[in-house]
């Protein structure tokens, strides 16, 4: 691209207010998700919640200490166990209801979750110099295949897969077509998007590396450079990272934070065991049924009531 006016905007304008928007949305929605009062231990969970000494509780689906609520999150963000315990219903000759859980959606996320997470540690080497030993160690078990050249990464196949089943998987189910609404599928064709040019700047595009990273590392340290040898393909991948980034605080993304602090996962289940008491809520003057007795003994005796003390 040699316009310098579209470079200006499209490599340091818009990048720069994606960057202000992601962290400036992520900072808003993290405060005021903190700052909402929970009052009350409310997990939501599967098992047997701990009570009497004789009855077995489930310590993993319904923890009664920080340790065991710490575990379930755990679980919840690095194995999407809750995913794996998604059931789903279906009718089959009988007619019988049947209940099973929904294995092929955990590992479609799984797939993209994983590959998103390793590609992004791998873009690490064009923000940072010098680069880090464990990105490099990373990029080599991710491109174990030693398929192409260049090499063709393990992760940006299973990126590319994970997501392409998930929408797959949303377009041939008729209920979640019915449900489902632009905010659900604009997200996966725009991470397409950003995968598709991704690979072709990387296999079928010549790109300097060099260049780009040149360009990157002037776009971090706040002074932007006019880096030759940049093919238009960098741009484009780059105004489609830029969206994402702009868009992520705004939308469904930000289940990515919201799981750490969704309080129907990360409080433990002690309810039995401890009084919570809400801390907003006014005194309120008690009237005791033995006041109220006291008070209208007389009239209820008159009236036939029964009363405790004659």
């Amino acid at each position: 691209m040699d316009v310098p006016g579209l470079c200006l905007f499209f490599g340091v304008i818009v990048p720069s207010l994606a960057v202000v928007s992601f962290f400036g949305g992520f900072a808003w929605k993290a405060i005021g998700w903190a700052r909402s009062p929970v009052p009350f231990h409310i997990p939501i969970t599967c098992g047997q919640q701990r009570s009497l000494p004789w009855i077995r509780s489930n310590r993993l689906d319904n923890p009664h200490t920080p340790m065991g609520a710490a575990l379930r999150v755990a679980l919840a963000v690095l194995l999407f166990r809750p995913l794996l315990r998604n059931t789903m219903t279906e009718i089959y000759a009988g007619p019988k209801l049947t209940y099973a859980p929904s294995r092929w959606l955990w590992l479609f996320a799984v797939m993209f979750h994983w590959s998103m997470l390793v590609i992004v540690l791998r873009h690490l080497r064009l923000f940072v110099e010098p680069v880090p030993a464990w990105v490099l160690t990373l990029q080599r078990f991710d491109r174990f295949f030693e398929v192409g050249h260049p090499v063709i990464h393990a992760s940006t196949v299973l990126f590319v897969l994970g997501l392409g089943l998930l929408l797959l998987r949303r377009l041939s189910s008729p209920q979640l077509r019915y449900i489902s609404i632009l905010n659900d599928y604009f997200p996966l064709f725009l991470l397409l998007g950003i995968g598709a040019t991704g690979t072709l700047l990387r296999h079928y595009s010549n790109s300097d590396a060099a260049a780009i990273k040149e360009f990157v590392m002037g776009l971090v340290t706040l002074s932007p450079l006019a880096v030759s040898g940049i093919p238009a393909l960098f741009y484009v991948h780059l105004f489609l990272v830029s969206v994402l980034l702009a868009y992520f605080p705004w939308s469904k993304l930000m289940h990515m934070p919201g799981v750490l602090m969704s309080p129907t996962l990360n409080l433990a289940n002690n309810s039995r065991a401890v009084r919570h008491v809400n801390p907003w809520n006014p005194p309120v003057g008690v009237h005791s049924y033995a006041e109220y007795e006291d008070e209208f003994r007389g009239r209820m005796i008159e009236a036939g009531l029964p009363v405790d003390k004659l």
